[in-house]
């Protein structure tokens, strides 16, 4: 025999077992049921994903990203919007501007007055008209940046807050222009008639420019707008429970001093009868403020005892 040969195997002894040699796996198979299982558990991941609604998908950091852009783009394209509207009907809307100037100039006791602008500079012209085109495009687009802004944060709020937001919008929103109306057709003329009538006292030359007066207009209009939304403010503290009735009433006289102090912030002239003027409607307020805080507390104390009955 040669030594190269292989050995033979031994041959099995009569009675003897012979073990079962494990055939090998076939690696082609192990591949394609590894695959279908990857296969499954892909498809299984889609049909998850399909049985969830579109619009309910939880978003993403950038998918938030997003929404906020397209946001600010709607608000700044309705600002623009009616800043063209105001440029187009510029000559009309100077003239509704100038009205509280022309009610003053035209009453009895200043008939006489001169009260007409002038520039002072070669630009103060378009001046002029980039600040009267920007502050008409803001106070009328407010109300649509308003409602960009609550479609924008009304996702991710509860049922409850939602139910919310829709009244503080529009409640924001009136108060802003019940404020910005009383401003223009009550505090800018009296503003005025107290400048003029102290000019005619001292023998003073009254001369404006219209940056000076339009400057005027848009702080008053708009800060005394702004200033009418203490009250919401109020009751929102109140609806979440940071603030009681109960405290504002004992804190009226507390209250009166901060609307004085206000009124003297926003009102540009030093006299008591303008400031008069704007912290009586803002006092008022403060009244009607606690009075819809009440009902407010009322309902919450009725939802709390109906949740702890039996």
């Amino acid at each position: 025999m040669n030594r190269d040969d292989p050995e033979p195997a031994d041959e099995p002894v009569d009675g003897e077992k012979v073990p079962e040699t494990a055939e090998p796996e076939d690696d082609t198979e192990v591949a394609d049921d590894d695959g279908e299982g990857d296969d499954e558990w892909m498809e299984g991941d889609d049909d998850a994903g399909e049985d969830i609604p579109e619009g309910e998908r939880p978003m993403g950091f950038f998918d938030h990203l997003e929404e906020l852009r397209w946001t600010l783009i709607k608000c700044v394209i309705v600002f623009g919007v009616f800043v063209a509207l105001i440029g187009y009907f510029l000559k009309e809307s100077n003239e509704l501007l100038l009205w509280p100037l022309h009610r003053v100039q035209g009453e009895a006791g200043n008939a006489s007055l001169s009260l007409d602008l002038g520039t002072h500079s070669i630009m103060e012209s378009f001046t002029i008209v980039i600040q009267m085109c920007c502050m008409g495009g803001l106070v009328l687009g407010l109300p649509f940046m308003f409602f960009f802004v609550g479609q924008f944060v009304a996702p991710a709020l509860h049922e409850r807050e939602k139910k919310l937001v829709l009244p503080v919008c529009l409640s924001a929103l009136a108060l802003f222009v019940i404020g910005a109306a009383f401003s223009f057709f009550l505090l800018v003329p009296s503003t005025i008639r107290v400048s003029v009538e102290l000019n005619h006292l001292f023998g003073f030359v009254t001369r404006w420019t219209p940056e000076a007066y339009y400057s005027l207009l848009m702080w008053l209009v708009l800060g005394v707008g702004a200033a009418f939304e203490f009250p919401l403010l109020i009751v929102v503290l109140v609806w979440l429970g940071l603030l009681t009735t109960r405290k504002l009433v004992g804190w009226w006289r507390h209250a009166l001093l901060v609307i004085f102090i206000i009124a003297a912030i926003v009102t540009p002239t030093p006299d008591p009868v303008t400031q008069t003027v704007l912290a009586t409607p803002l006092y008022a307020l403060y009244w009607l403020a606690i009075l819809v805080g009440r009902r407010v507390e009322k309902r919450r104390e009725r939802r709390e005892a109906a949740l702890s009955s039996p």
